[in-house]
């Protein structure tokens, strides 16, 4: 399958593509993860773009876009691909729209998982990280078994910075004014199913129906 996965941070992009992947082998693709690797790779545009990065600038959509360019094209992408958080903005939207009709290639749907701002909250503020291997806890749901040491590597897990009341309250505003439009861009395309749900299986229910239908 081939689709682009949207929500506000902490509606469960991340974990509705975990379970996409075990369904096909479609690879989950962020942006963030394009650029680490492209700058991990040392290829010319990873150079560029870790230029920007360390100049305290955005990576221009250029620069994204040709690194995007480059990774949907790579072997593992044949199965299948969900874009995890990406295009963040219009402009990229309809960029994306040409790279993949100049590949020969069209996505199955667009993604929008809806989730009540209060539950967000409540689920990024309990949200901790591990600083050694970056799993994921939660003090509600999934709690480390000895306070602040992650199960897996015996690292520290911490709140994030960006993960406070105030930090994310921030993060949503800016969601709801940069990237919320995009809803409405793939409306009118014809490819979008939204979906209101808090629980992972829900989002996947409705992703199975959608490709049956």
């Amino acid at each position: 399958m081939k689709l682009i996965l949207l929500g506000a941070p902490g509606a469960g992009k991340g974990t509705v593509a975990k379970l996409l992947t075990k369904m096909d082998g479609s690879v989950q693709i962020s942006t963030g993860d394009i650029l680490r690797a492209a700058v991990a790779a040392g290829t010319e545009l990873g150079k560029k773009a870790q230029a920007a990065m360390k100049a305290g600038d955005l990576v221009s959509d250029d620069l994204i876009m040709g690194i995007m360019g480059e990774r949907l094209k790579e072997d593992d992408c044949k199965a299948g691909y969900l874009l995890d958080g990406f295009p963040r903005t219009i402009p990229q939207a309809e960029a994306l729209k040409v790279l993949l009709s100049d590949m020969g290639e069209e996505l199955d749907m667009v993604v929008d998982i809806q989730v009540a701002k209060d539950v967000i909250l409540d689920r990024l503020t309990t949200r901790r990280t591990c600083e050694g291997c970056g799993e994921i806890y939660n003090v509600k749901s999934n709690p480390t078994k000895v306070e602040g040491v992650c199960d897996k590597c015996g690292g520290a897990v911490t709140q994030r910075e960006d993960e406070t009341e105030e930090a994310i309250s921030n993060r949503l505003d800016v969601y709801n004014e940069m990237t919320a439009p995009l809803a409405g861009f793939y409306e009118k395309e014809g490819s979008l199913v939204s979906v209101d749900a808090t629980s992972s299986d829900a989002v996947i229910d409705a992703i199975k129906a959608k490709l049956a239908s």
